[in-house]
């Protein structure tokens, strides 16, 4: 039986590849396997090219965050963008999709973990360094103060046209 996380991961690479075709983009899946790599953009006759890495969530958990790992706080391009995309509670809920440069990202991470670190445990114990990160429409409401609060990645919602300004 296939993973539901495999399942929710493709459904959101094939949604965000129509959505790039839909404005305009040339779009194809990468091939399985391509690092830090979903789905490979180019305007119409092959003059330019960038990336997307589609990250994919439904509605649970408290946070509202996309999983991410340390690697992403070093991977910047300007050739490459993420696309945050929040399926929702149900399967008739409206998706959001946030497009934001790579640059962004890695320095979002960073920034965060280490803040995240600074702060002290449910216990009061200093915290121990994992691999593990999160990607979050709301930083302040899990105590990091990273400028990055209610509201940060509207700006990001549906926002192709920076892609545009890339490919």
């Amino acid at each position: 039986m296939v993973a539901a996380s495999t399942l929710l991961g493709a459904a959101g690479e094939h949604y965000v590849m129509s959505l790039l075709l839909r404005h305009g983009f040339i779009a194809a899946l990468a091939p399985v396997g391509v690092p830090n790599c979903d789905i490979v953009v180019t305007d119409d006759i092959g003059d330019r090219l960038c990336a997307v890495q589609v990250k994919t969530r439904i509605d649970k958990g408290s946070d509202g965050g996309w999983h991410m790992s340390k690697k992403h706080e070093s991977i910047s391009s300007p050739g490459l963008f993420y696309s945050f995309l929040e399926f929702g509670k149900s399967l008739t809920a409206p998706p959001a999709c946030f497009v934001v440069p790579s640059e962004v990202v890695a320095d979002v991470i960073r920034r965060s973990h280490q803040a995240w670190l600074k702060t002290p445990g449910a216990k009061g114990q200093e915290r121990n360094d994992t691999d593990f990160r999160r990607f979050l429409p709301d930083f302040e409401r899990k105590g990091l103060m990273i400028g990055c609060g209610p509201g940060w990645l509207e700006p990001y919602r549906e926002a192709w046209k920076t892609l545009a300004a890339r490919t």
